[in-house]
C-alpha cells in the first residue's frame, strides 16, 4: 500500500512527509509486535542489541546495506520506545484497529481523484452538451491505421467525428506544434512577418530541404525542426511553458528537453483538441498582433482551387526508425464557411503525415468539402 500511495502521489509533498512518518511507525510497531512475545526481563536485552547492531553499521564501510533503517534520533525514538513498553489493553487494540480501518478508507477514497488526474494527463473531456454531433464510420478510409477524423462545420456549428476515444486521446502533436511554435517567434518578436529567415548552420540534415537559409514559410512547408528549436532556445522553457498555458495547448508538459518536447511524448493533444485549438488560432481568440496571425496562415497556404483554400500541417512520429504517429490538421476557407479539421494514424510502422493527407482528403471529398 505504501509503496502504490508513493508512485501515484509522487508530486504531493505532504504525501512524502506523511510516508516518512509511516515508515517511523512501521519500525516502532515492529519493536512493540517483538515486545509483546518476550518477558519483561528480555525487554532491556533486547535495547542493548538495537545499540550494538546500530555501533555495527557505524563502523560498516556500507552502513545502508546492513538492513536497518532511519537515523540516530529514530533509533533514540526505538529505545525510547523499549524502555517505556507495556503490554497493551485490549481498550487499546480496539482503538489501533478503528484507526487503521479509518486510514485505509481515506486512503480508498482518494482513488476516485487519482483517476481524474491521470485522465486529464492521457484524455480530453470533450464536452458533448448541447452539440450537434454525427460520428461517422471511416473504417474503410484508415483500413489498418488505429485512428480518428475530427471535423467541424462553423456554418452549421456541426462536429463530425471518427473514433471518439480515440479523437479524445491526448498524443504528441510533433510538427503540428510548429503552428504555435511559429506564433511563439512572432509574439515574443524572436521573428517578425518582414524578418524571419534565420540561417542555416552548415551542418547536415536528414532532409535536404533543411539544409538551406529558412524563413517562416519555407520553414513551416518544409517542416524544419532546427529553425522551430532556434525559436525555443531564444524563448527559454520559462517563455514557452507560459505560452503553452496561454493558449491552453493540451497537456501543456513540456518535459526537460527544449528541443524535443513536442515529438518526445512530454508535449501531448487530442485530436478534438486541435480543431478547437484551430478555431481559436483562426479566429485570433488568443488577442495576438493581427499580423502575426496572418503570417501564420499564409505560411499555412497549401493550396487554393474552385473548392476554396485548403490550409494544413502534418505531423509525423518515429520510435526506433519506425513511423508510428502520422497528423494532418488544418482548415478550408469556402466562399460561405470554413471548415477545421485534425487526422491522427497510428501504426507499428508506415503512420506518417503524408498518409494522413491522403486519408484526410479522401474523407473531404467524399464529404462533398474538398475536391
Amino acid at each position: 500500500m505504501i509503496n502504490t500511495v508513493n508512485v501515484f502521489y509522487w508530486f504531493n509533498p505532504l504525501i512524502w512527509y506523511f510516508l516518512k512518518r509511516i515508515r517511523q511507525e512501521r519500525e516502532l510497531a515492529c519493536d512493540s509486535a517483538v515486545l509483546q512475545l518476550l518477558k519483561e526481563t528480555e525487554y532491556k536485552s533486547y535495547g542493548n542489541t538495537l545499540i550494538n547492531f546500530a555501533e555495527t553499521i557505524a563502523l560498516s564501510p556500507f552502513p545502508f546495506t546492513m538492513g536497518i533503517s532511519g537515523n540516530i534520533k529514530q533509533l533514540k525514538g526505538r529505545i525510547l520506545n523499549i524502555a517505556s513498553f507495556h503490554q497493551p489493553t485490549f481498550k487499546q487494540k480496539i482503538r489501533g484497529y478503528l484507526i487503521c480501518i479509518f486510514v485505509s478508507t481515506i486512503i480508498i477514497g482518494c482513488i476516485p481523484i487519482l483517476s481524474v488526474y491521470a485522465s486529464d494527463q492521457t484524455g480530453y473531456h470533450f464536452d458533448t452538451t448541447e452539440k450537434n454531433i454525427t460520428q461517422l464510420n471511416l473504417s474503410s478510409n484508415f483500413g489498418d491505421y488505429t485512428g480518428s477524423f475530427v471535423l467541424y462545420d462553423q456554418s452549421a456549428d456541426k462536429w463530425n467525428i471518427y473514433n471518439m476515444e480515440h479523437a479524445s486521446t491526448r498524443v504528441s502533436p510533433n510538427s503540428t506544434y510548429k503552428i504555435y511554435d511559429a506564433l511563439l517567434g512572432l509574439e515574443s518578436g524572436i521573428i517578425t512577418p518582414e524578418h524571419s529567415t534565420f540561417t542555416w548552420n552548415g551542418e547536415p540534415y536528414p532532409f535536404h530541404s533543411w539544409e538551406a537559409d529558412q524563413d517562416l514559410t519555407s520553414a513551416i512547408h518544409n517542416s524544419v525542426n532546427w529553425y522551430f528549436q532556434a525559436i525555443d532556445s531564444q524563448a527559454g522553457f520559462e517563455a514557452v511553458r507560459t505560452f503553452l498555458q496561454t493558449i491552453n495547448y493540451g497537456n501543456q508538459n513540456t518535459g526537460t528537453n527544449l528541443n524535443l518536447y513536442w515529438t518526445d511524448f512530454s508535449l501531448k493533444i487530442s485530436p478534438i483538441e486541435q480543431v478547437e485549438l484551430l478555431q481559436d488560432f483562426y479566429q485570433n481568440n488568443f488577442h495576438f498582433d493581427s499580423k502575426n496571425i496572418q503570417a501564420v496562415k499564409k505560411a499555412l497556404l497549401l493550396s487554393t482551387t474552385s473548392s476554396g483554400s485548403l490550409y494544413g500541417k502534418t505531423g509525423t512520429g518515429r520510435v526506433n526508425g519506425k513511423d508510428v504517429n502520422g497528423w494532418f490538421i488544418g482548415y478550408i476557407e469556402t466562399a460561405n464557411n470554413t471548415y477545421y479539421f485534425a487526422t491522427n494514424i497510428q501504426s507499428s510502422s508506415g503512420a506518417t503525415g503524408s498518409q494522413a493527407t491522403e486519408i484526410t482528403e479522401s474523407v473531404l471529398s467524399n464529404l462533398g468539402i474538398w475536391k
